[in-house]
C-alpha cells in the first residue's frame, strides 16, 4: 500500500480544551475594518426580530377591543397593522443580509490572503512537514465555514439572544405566573448547553482534521494518478480512501447523535412547559383571572420565542464549528517564519553597516566555512547532514559536487539560497556573509534549478520568466536556446503561449527538466545551482545542452550537484561528499587517478551506462577501473 494509505500525521498535539469564545475573539483583527457594517446588520436583524414581539401586541388588542366589541373596521385596521409590521421585518431581514455580503465577502478574501503570504514566507521544512491537503483545508473549507459563521451564525446568536431576553420581558409583562413557567427551563438548558459545548468542540475538531487527512489522499491520487495506473495500485488506493472516508463518516454520525440529543431536549423541554402555561392560563381565563386576548397575546409571543430558543442548539454548533475553524487557520498563521539573522535584521534596522560584495574581496567566489546543519526535526542525538563543511567556489568558476546517496549534496545546495539556514559556521558569497542579507537579496543573487522541474499551471513563456520577471524577447529566446527547449516549444500548439497544465505534467520529463534550466538562467545570475538538471535528458540532448551551458558558465559561479561523468565534464573542479565533508577536491581526472571512492562512483554510473547500450557523451572518457576501487 501506498503511503497515503495511513492518514497523514499532523505536526501538531491533539486538540485541547479550549474556550469558544477566545478562540473566536481571534476574529476580530480581520471584522474590525468592516465592523460598522456587520454590527449595523445585526442591529437591523434585532429590530427586525423585535417586529415579531410586536404582532402579538397587535393580537391582543384586536382579540379584547374589535373583536369583543363586534367591531369589523378595527379588525381591518389591526390587519393592515399586521400586514405593515410583516413587511417591514421581511424589508429588514433582507436589508441585514445586503449589509454583511461585501464586507464578510471581504474578510474572506483577507484571511485567504494573508495564510497564503504566510505559506509563501514558511521555510521549506514546515512544507515537509504539513500534509498538502491540511493546508488546503484550512485555506479553502475552513475559511468558507468561518464566513457563513460571521454572516449567520454570530448575527443570529445576538439577534436570537436579544430576542429571548426582550421576549421573557414582555411575556412576565403580561402575566408574570405564567411567565415564570417558561422561565423554568432555562437553568437546565444552559446547563445541557454547557455539556454540549464540551463534547462537541472535540467531535467537530476531529472532523475537520480528518477531512483535510482526506484531501490530502484525493490530491496525492490525482497527482500521482500515472504511478498509481502504472504499478496497478487503484484498489489499495481505494481501500486507503475508504478507510479515511469511513473514518470521517463515523465522526459525522457521532456529531450528528450529539446534536440529535441536544435538540431533543431543547424542543421537548419548552414544549413541556408551554403546555403547562397553556392549561394553567386557560385555567385562569375561565376563572377571569386574565382576558382572552392577553392569552392570545401570550400564547403568540411564546411561539415567536420557539424558533430562537429551538435554533440555539444549531448555532452552538456553527460556533463550536466555527471555533474549531479559526484554531485550525490560526495554527499554520502563528508558526513564525524564521527571523533574518541578527546581522541582516541590524543593517535593515539601520543599525549596521552596509555590505557590499563590490567592495569585497576581488574574485572571492563562494565559500563555506566550517557549516554544520542539522534538520530541524532531527533526532537530537543523530549525526547533522553537514558537519563541518569547508569549500571554496572561486569566481567564475563551475564546481561540481559528487558523492553517494545521502552524502549532503541537495542540502549543500539548498544552503545557499537559504532554503534552510545553517546550523553553524557562514557562507560567503563575493566575501559577503549571507547572514547579513536579507533572503529576498541572497535569491536576487543565486538562481537555482532542482533536480525536480516543478511548473506551474501557466503558459511556457509564463514558467521560463520566473526566473527573471523583467527579461526581454531576446533574453528569453537565449535562455530556450541554451537549455534546448526552442525547439520543443515552437512545436507546441501556441508555442510560448501553450499552457502546461498542473506541475506541467502534460510535458515530458525531460521537456520540463529544460524548462526549469532555462528559468534558472534567463536572468544570467551571479550565482547558478543546479541539482544534477539534465538527468532527465537523453544522451544526444544531453550533450547539445552542455554545450551551450558552456557558453552559460563561463560568466558565473556556478556549483553544479553531478551523478554522470558526462556532467562533471561541464566543471573545472569537482567537490567529492563523503558523510557531510568534503573528502577530496580536484579535477575530474586527478579524482579519478587518485581518489577510490570517487572512480566507484564514476565508472559504476559509466557501466550502468554502458549496459543500457549508451556510450559516454564527448569528453566523458574514463579511465579503466582499477583492481583497488
Amino acid at each position: 500500500m501506498s503511503a497515503s494509505a495511513s492518514a497523514p500525521a499532523l505536526p501538531e498535539s491533539a486538540p485541547r480544551k479550549r474556550s469558544v469564545v477566545r478562540a473566536l475573539l481571534r476574529l476580530w483583527p480581520y471584522v474590525r475594518p468592516v465592523r460598522g457594517r456587520v454590527f449595523g446588520a445585526a442591529a437591523v436583524a434585532v429590530v427586525a426580530a423585535s417586529m415579531g414581539l410586536v404582532m402579538p401586541l397587535v393580537l391582543k388588542w384586536m382579540v379584547d377591543g374589535p373583536v369583543a366589541d363586534g367591531d369589523t373596521a378595527g379588525v381591518w385596521w389591526g390587519g393592515a397593522v399586521l400586514l405593515v409590521v410583516g413587511l417591514t421585518e421581511a424589508f429588514l431581514f433582507g436589508l441585514r443580509r445586503w449589509l454583511v455580503a461585501r464586507p464578510l465577502a471581504r474578510v474572506e478574501a483577507d484571511m485567504r490572503g494573508a495564510i497564503y503570504r504566510h505559506l509563501q514566507r514558511l521555510p521549506v521544512s514546515f512544507h515537509d512537514r504539513w500534509p498538502t491537503g491540511q493546508l488546503l483545508s484550512r485555506a479553502t473549507g475552513d475559511l468558507q465555514l468561518l464566513r457563513m459563521f460571521l454572516a449567520f451564525g454570530l448575527t443570529f446568536l445576538i439577534v436570537n439572544s436579544a430576542t429571548i431576553v426582550i421576549g421573557f420581558g414582555v411575556l412576565l409583562v403580561q402575566d408574570w405566573t405564567l411567565g415564570l413557567v417558561l422561565v423554568l427551563p432555562v437553568v437546565p438548558l444552559v446547563v445541557l448547553c454547557a455539556l454540549f459545548e464540551a463534547r462537541f468542540s472535540l467531535v467537530a475538531r476531529r472532523a475537520q482534521d480528518q477531512m483535510g487527512d482526506l484531501t490530502t489522499v484525493v490530491e496525492e491520487s490525482i497527482l500521482g494518478i500515472r504511478i498509481i495506473k502504472g504499478f496497478g495500485r487503484h484498489r489499495s488506493q481505494a481501500r486507503a480512501f475508504r478507510a479515511l472516508s469511513g473514518e470521517l463518516r463515523d465522526t459525522e454520525l457521532h456529531k450528528a447523535r450529539l446534536l440529535s440529543l441536544i435538540w431533543l431536549v431543547i424542543l421537548a423541554l419548552p414544549e413541556l412547559f408551554l403546555g403547562s402555561a397553556l392549561v394553567l392560563g386557560v385555567a385562569q381565563v375561565a376563572d377571569n383571572q386574565l382576558t382572552a386576548g392577553t392569552l392570545v397575546a401570550f400564547m403568540a409571543t411564546a411561539m415567536v420565542l420557539r424558533w430562537p430558543v429551538e435554533s440555539m442548539g444549531f448555532l452552538l454548533a456553527l460556533c463550536n464549528e466555527a471555533a474549531t475553524a479559526t484554531d485550525r487557520y490560526f495554527e499554520v498563521l502563528d508558526t513564525e517564519v524564521p527571523p533574518e539573522p541578527e546581522r541582516a535584521a541590524a543593517r535593515a534596522a539601520g543599525r549596521g553597516p552596509e555590505p557590499s560584495a563590490a567592495a569585497a574581496e576581488p574574485g572571492d567566489g563562494i565559500r563555506f566555512e566550517d557549516v554544520v546543519f542539522r534538520y530541524p526535526d532531527a533526532p537530537p542525538d543523530s549525526p547533522p547532514t553537514l558537519d563541518g563543511l569547508s569549500l571554496h567556489v572561486r569566481t567564475g568558476e563551475t564546481l561540481a559536487l559528487v558523492g553517494a546517496t545521502g552524502s549532503g549534496k541537495t542540502t549543500l545546495l539548498a544552503l545557499l539560497p537559504r532554503l534552510h539556514e545553517v546550523t553553524s559556521g557562514r557562507i560567503t558569497l563575493d566575501g559577503v556573509d549571507t547572514a547579513t542579507l536579507s533572503r529576498a537579496e541572497v535569491r536576487a543573487l543565486v538562481a537555482v534549478a532542482f533536480e525536480e522541474p516543478t511548473l506551474f499551471s501557466a503558459s511556457v513563456g509564463e514558467n521560463v520568466l520566473m526566473g527573471a520577471a523583467r527579461a526581454d524577447e531576446a533574453e528569453l529566446a537565449r535562455a530556450l536556446r541554451v537549455s534546448q527547449a526552442d525547439g520543443f516549444v515552437r512545436a507546441l500548439p501556441e508555442g510560448l503561449e501553450t499552457e502546461v497544465g498542473e506541475q506541467g505534467l502534460s510535458l515530458s520529463g525531460g521537456q520540463r527538466q529544460r524548462l526549469a534550466l532555462a528559468r534558472a538562467v534567463i536572468g544570467k545570475p551571479r550565482f547558478l545551482v543546479l541539482d544534477d538538471p539534465l538527468s532527465a535528458l537523453d544522451v544526444h540532448t544531453e550533450a547539445r545542452v552542455e554545450a551551450a551551458l558552456r557558453e552559460v558558465l563561463v560568466g558565473t559561479t556556478a556549483l553544479v550537484v553531478a551523478h554522470r561523468p558526462s556532467t562533471v565534464q561541464l566543471a573545472d573542479r569537482v567537490a567529492l561528499l563523503t558523510e557531510g565533508r568534503v573528502s577530496a577536491v580536484g579535477t575530474h581526472a586527478e579524482l579519478l587517478r587518485g581518489n577510490a571512492e570517487y572512480r566507484r562512483l564514476m565508472t559504476g554510473e559509466s557501466q550502468l551506462r554502458q549496459a543500457a547500450g549508451q556510450e559516454p557523451s564527448a569528453g566523458g572518457s574514463l579511465t579503466a577501473p582499477s583492481r583497488s576501487s
